[in-house]
């Protein structure tokens, strides 16, 4: 990001996010206002060392940066909570990073998403209801289909507002409340399937 940005399309920026444990450790400060190494490795299983190695590339690649010291704690917090990653068309390193970052987010979702209803059966019948798989197809030009992307955006960063206080003061989450994933996107048949 550069001066408050939230549009990513430097290929090292972007490449340096593209790990799934760097993706975990931004799950994690999006749940949270600050971590430490140590409470990161404690709810990812993986070591203190190897937390905080991703957590100062992080850093590095400035998604993140330095919270409050908690006396010898190392605290890490967000530097935006959005982040859009866009290619640089002018840019072939660009388009090929974000299109591997994008596939990597898209398989994360659907594992999350296979994860979430396998465990449906499981779950109170309140929760097992309340999430959506919800699918539309319709004929558009580019411009209209940048249209619905902007609004599936925009709606997004409305409702990561709406709720954004539940992250930073935990005592304003409700009881029963966990931290929810929405994803969205948009795709259009290619134009070889057009032909078929």
């Amino acid at each position: 990001m550069v001066d408050g940005d939230p549009r990513i399309s430097d290929p090292q920026r972007v490449r340096a996010m593209a790990h799934p444990l760097r993706l975990r450790l931004l799950d994690l400060l999006g749940m949270e206002p600050e971590l430490t190494a140590t409470e990161c490795a404690e709810r990812t299983g993986e070591s203190v060392a190897s937390c905080s190695f991703h957590l100062r590339m992080l850093a590095k690649y400035r998604y993140i940066e330095p919270g409050e010291p908690r006396g010898r704690e190392k605290p890490w917090r967000l530097l935006s909570r959005e982040r859009t990653i866009v290619p640089d068309f002018d840019d072939p390193d660009s388009v090929r990073e974000v299109s591997a970052f994008a596939e990597l987010v898209v398989d994360r979702e659907a594992d999350r998403l296979r994860r979430w209803l396998a465990a449906g059966a499981s779950e109170p019948e309140e929760w097992a209801s309340a999430g959506t798989v919800n699918t539309s197809s319709f004929w558009l030009t580019a411009a209209e289909m940048r249209e619905v992307s902007d609004t599936l955006t925009e709606l997004n960063s409305r409702l990561a507002e709406r709720f954004a206080a539940r992250r930073d003061h935990p005592a304003r989450r409700p009881d029963g409340a966990r931290f929810v994933h929405v994803f969205s996107a948009t795709s259009a048949e290619s134009i070889d399937s057009e032909e078929a």
